[in-house]
Parts: structure tokens; C-alpha cells; sequence
């Protein structure tokens, strides 16, 4: 069976070892990147099933990484995270394809849920019990 592939996006360390840790523990490939060049490289060679975004990232914004992210991978599963509770962005990335959004701080137990259902929820005729 193939390891689902989740790829972290932010510019916190502490959030990015934090989410690594509670990932790779399901059992999950975790890969992490700390702004949306590395984002973007990581997303073309190891294809990730989801992608976990923060929206305010230095140089290039949450969203900006998410238009190219869909651009390349239109199917790509991506939830969008936010320290900020603006609305207009957070409706922008839903329209771009985002499947929901976690406000930091976040219950770690309710994005780990989340995660799992939307993982198992894609190919999961290809899963081995």
C-alpha cells in the first residue's frame, strides 16, 4: 500500500514540526515547506494527496501558492490555514478550490480528523486492510 503523502506549508516552525509529528504518527509521508517556492517544487516532485497551506506567507501569499497549485494539479486536496479571520480570503480560496479552512489556532484533533476523512475519502479502492 502507497503512504499518503501530506505536504505542510508554512512559515512557523513550531506549526510545521507540530503538524509533522502528528502526520507522520498516522502513518502518513509528511514533507514540510517553509514558503511557496519550496511549496511548489515539493507539490511537482512528490505529489502530495493534500497539501495543509497557511495564508500569510512571506513572499508569496497563501493564495498565490494556491492558484499555482491548482494550475499544476487541478484535483489537488488543499486546506487552507489562517491566523486571521479575513473573510474575503478565505472565500477566495474556496472559490479557487480549497476544500475548508482551520483558524489558528487550531484544535489539532479536528484537523488530524480532517486529514484523515478527506484522505480516505480519495482512492480509497486502492487501500489495503
Amino acid at each position: 500500500m502507497d503512504n499518503k503523502k501530506v505536504l505542510i506549508v508554512d512559515d512557523q516552525n513550531g506549526i510545521r514540526v507540530l503538524l509533522m509529528e502528528v502526520f507522520s504518527g498516522e502513518g502518513y509521508e509528511a514533507y514540510q515547506a517553509s514558503n511557496g517556492k519550496e511549496a511548489l517544487e515539493l507539490v511537482q516532485q512528490v505529489t502530495p494527496d493534500i497539501v495543509l497551506l497557511d495564508m500569510k506567507i512571506p513572499g508569496m501569499d497563501g493564495l498565490e501558492i494556491l492558484k499555482q497549485i491548482k494550475q499544476m494539479k487541478p484535483d489537488m486536496n488543499v486546506i487552507m490555514m489562517t491566523a486571521y479571520g479575513e473573510l474575503d480570503m478565505i472565500k477566495e480560496a474556496t472559490d479557487l478550490g480549497a476544500l475548508m479552512h482551520f483558524t489558528k489556532p487550531f484544535d489539532i484533533d479536528e484537523m488530524r480528523v480532517a486529514v484523515n476523512m478527506t484522505l480516505e475519502g480519495t482512492k480509497s479502492s486502492t487501500v489495503n486492510t
